[in-house]
């Protein structure tokens, strides 16, 4: 029994530490998720959806601090209670998203490790035994070390997260596990090989003959009879192959550009998902950028998800000298966690990538 509680002790509270660093990586991202999970697709609850990014930056926090309580054996009753109710809460979660179908990934571990709705929710059962055995045998659960240890090691792990926090909010993430991280090319990662498998998907064919109703099961053909057809549907079997990257494009007045524009040798993108949201702060540095940009001979452009009619009283009412193109939402904010962000892209490669705070320190070769 002893040795199973110093397991189950070490196993949650270290895996509750990873993950929650790992969303702090990237808090604006777990934002994003919540706001997947409050929105009318899901739980409607739209009011939350403003205070997304400071429920998401406390709940990455108390993730991390609930594991160090445990591992340190620090208020076991607090600790104990607040894992119970917290991996009860993302049981359900997970189990909503699995069952329904709603949110393909919890983002449980960020952009890091990619789990299926599922597989999260298999995790969140085992870390739910788990967590149910330590609060009923936390008995057996003694202190490490004396009172002033635990308070430095708590005093240092609060710092270490609210650095951290400020750190990622005011410039980038300092991991990129995305698509677009510097170093890749977005071509590439758009690519689907010749040879890679495709959906198999299960086809049920509902038909009439006469007064009886009939249903044939294809992969996909249409069945050869001569009854009435009256509905049919379909089940994925077998996902097959997704490239990393499979809603970005660049359009402009309907016409889409992507492989045209990602081809150029010499290209920075400042990305804004919502012009609307637009940091005003920002303007000025972009400007100074996106002149120097084309001075050294770069093709300068802006990539956003708002409307036309939007994008044009921005640029007029700014002076811009280049144009604004169209991309999907959740593309954009995958691409670059800051509103406006700016890429530098060598033939679809990215060089270079800022927060709009660092737009001075854009690399431009």
């Amino acid at each position: 029994m002893k040795y199973i509680i110093i397991i189950f002790r070490y196993f949650v509270g270290f895996l509750f530490i990873f993950s929650g660093l790992i969303k702090l990586n990237d808090p604006i991202g777990f934002s994003f998720k919540l706001e997947e999970y409050f929105g009318p697709t899901v739980f409607d609850i739209d009011f939350l959806i403003p205070f997304v990014l400071p429920m998401a930056i406390f709940i990455v926090i108390f993730e991390v601090v609930l594991g160090v309580f445990l591992i340190l054996g620090f208020k076991k009753h607090f600790t104990l209670w607040s894992l119970l109710l917290m991996i009860v809460f993302f049981t359900f979660l997970t189990w909503y998203s699995a069952y329904y179908n709603k949110v393909t990934d919890c983002g449980c571990f960020g952009d890091a490790i990619k789990l299926t709705p599922w597989e999260s929710f298999i995790k969140d059962i085992i870390l739910l035994i788990m967590i149910s055995f330590l609060f009923l045998k936390k008995n057996l659960l003694q202190p490490l070390f004396n009172s002033t240890v635990e308070k430095y090691v708590i005093g240092f792990s609060i710092i270490f997260c609210v650095l951290i926090t400020y750190q990622v909010l005011n410039h980038l993430p300092i991991l990129d596990f995305r698509a677009y991280k510097i170093g890749d090319n977005i071509i590439k990662n758009m690519t689907i090989p010749d040879d890679a498998p495709k959906d198999k998907i299960e086809y049920k064919w509902k038909f009439m003959d006469g007064n009886e109703t009939k249903i044939i099961t294809t992969n996909g053909d249409y069945p050869d009879v001569l009854w009435d057809f009256i509905d049919v549907e379909t089940k994925l079997i077998e996902k097959g192959y997704e490239p990393l990257i499979y809603d970005f494009s660049i359009e402009f007045n309907n016409n889409d550009l992507t492989k045209e524009i990602l081809n150029e040798e010499k290209l920075v993108i400042y990305v804004s998902y919502d012009i609307q949201k637009f940091s005003k702060g920002a303007i000025k540095d972009l400007i100074y950028s996106a002149n120097k940009a084309k001075d050294r001979g770069y093709k300068v452009i802006g990539l956003t998800a708002s409307s036309k009619e939007e994008r044009n009283n921005f640029l007029k009412n700014n002076k811009l000298f280049f144009e604004f193109y169209t991309c999907d939402e959740t593309a954009l904010k995958t691409i670059v966690r800051s509103n406006p962000g700016a890429i530098i892209l060598n033939e679809g490669t990215v060089t270079d990538k800022k927060h709009y705070k660092d737009f001075l320190d854009l690399n431009f070769k």
